[in-house]
């Protein structure tokens, strides 16, 4: 696939492009899945390939606001609510769901990328470390997927790589 506009998401250097124009236009630290890339359902594994942003959710909440399936809570994150819920997999801020365009790869079946629920979210900013920590996710500090979620349309692509 061949496109000037999209987002490039390293895995290596666990990063994230906004490239406009054939042009890189802003780069931000990201945290993508602990257990490596990986496309089968269950693996907690990020997926490679080429997505798109099938939905943005979360337009016009606070920063730190909290999801769980893909709808606010009401709750605000801190280190207080943390200690409340330790096992919760803090999905912050504003979401940008994604879905495999790669039949076989990345799109039905065990590999589907929607199905899995893989998104870029924000997190709490203090796991932001520059190691992959998430559970396949693509993690992101909250200012920058707030500053990056008005910056995209649904429908852009996303390359996802070693």
């Amino acid at each position: 696939m061949s496109e000037s506009n999209f987002l490039d998401i390293s895995i290596s250097n666990q990063q994230l492009t906004r490239i406009a124009n054939d042009q890189e236009i802003k780069t931000y630290p990201i945290s993508t899945a602990k257990n490596g890339p990986g496309e089968c359902r269950g693996s907690e594994c990020t997926p490679r390939g080429w997505h798109s942003i099938r939905a943005k959710i979360g337009a016009n909440q606070p920063l730190n606001s909290v999801f769980i399936a893909r709808r606010p809570t009401g709750e605000i994150y801190s280190p207080e609510l943390a200690l409340q819920f330790p096992q919760r997999d803090w999905i912050l801020t504003r979401i940008l769901w994604l879905g495999g365009l790669e039949p076989g790869k990345n799109r039905y079946g065990q590999v589907d990328s929607s199905w899995r629920y893989i998104y870029i979210h924000g997190t709490p900013d203090e796991l932001m470390d520059g190691t992959p920590q998430s559970h396949g996710c693509i993690r992101m500090k909250n200012a920058d997927i707030a500053e990056l979620f008005e910056l995209v349309d649904a429908g852009l692509k996303v390359f996802i790589h070693e």
